[in-house]
């Protein structure tokens, strides 16, 4: 029984989340948040990730446009589901109610992200010019610490329904709304490294996730550390990623996200093709 004399609890540990998986850090570490033991990721794990991340580019980005929506989707009703657990993990209702509504949000613009951001380009001369994008990649980002679940919901979501995939840095302060989404994301159809997420301390992780010279792209909105976020800026420079500066302070995550964080990932590829006589 629970009540049981002298009985010690089984505590909870939340690990890593990598290509699918749910390993402890390499290194061993985690530490205790609200009574339970979080897995404090190592460099180590960082290269593990960008790993998992690569392998998944291809099949990722090869999937259609409606099937990722379809899976985005799908995290919705995962998380809708789950909705009071994430509650009593201390996320106001209206918090995960956002959330399950951007991920609802995205879904939608799969299918359509290409039509607005691609086209036909008049050319002077007997050809076709037409824009299509393409996913960039490996795309790294430093999670917002708050709101712990809207923040990492609205970088992560932008990022992958256009094809790329996430290595996700998660501070140490509000862990858990994280870790769950993890559980989350692993019964939601998203093919494994897709999604990675690291708990412990950006400070310590970033730096080797932003020299990691098989990343594509950088998003440094969780950064509140000026000299920091400068630092993780030349070593993207290193491999000329693409690099999303932090969040003003005073970011409002409620507000309409616009395409802004959809577009910054993608590049444009120009096709040429002469016309019919």
């Amino acid at each position: 029984m629970s009540d049981a004399p002298g009985r010690v609890a089984v505590r909870k540990t939340y690990k890593l989340f990598i290509g699918g998986k749910f390993p402890r850090s390499e290194s061993g570490r985690s530490y205790l948040v609200a009574d339970t033991n979080v897995a404090l990721a190592s460099r180590k794990d960082v290269r593990d990730a960008v790993l998992a991340a690569r392998a998944a580019v291809k099949g990722w980005a090869g999937a259609t446009a409606y099937n990722r929506g379809q899976i985005l989707y799908r995290v919705a009703e995962m998380l809708e589901g789950r909705r009071d657990q994430f509650v009593a993990l201390g996320v106001p209702a209206d918090e995960v109610d956002a959330a399950i509504d951007r991920w609802v949000w995205y879904a939608g613009w799969s299918d359509k992200i290409a039509q607005v951001y691609g086209g036909a380009n008049p050319v002077a001369g007997p050809y076709f010019n037409l824009s299509a994008p393409e996913p960039t990649g490996v795309v790294g980002v430093v999670a917002p610490a708050e709101p712990a679940l809207l923040a990492l919901v609205s970088v992560i979501a932008p990022a992958i329904v256009t094809g790329n995939t996430v290595v996700v840095l998660v501070g140490e302060s509000a862990p858990l709304p994280a870790v769950t989404l993890a559980e989350v994301l692993a019964t939601s159809d998203l093919p494994g490294g897709v999604v990675n997420l690291l708990t412990g301390r950006p400070a310590e992780t970033a730096p080797w996730l932003a020299s990691h010279m098989d990343v594509n792209a950088l998003d440094l909105t969780g950064v509140t550390d000026p000299e920091l976020a400068a630092d993780l800026e030349v070593k993207a420079a290193e491999n000329l990623k693409r690099v999303l500066r932090p969040a003003p302070t005073d970011h409002d995550w409620h507000a309409d996200p616009g395409l802004a964080r959809m577009t910054t990932l993608l590049e444009t590829k120009t096709v040429w093709h002469p016309k019919g006589q």
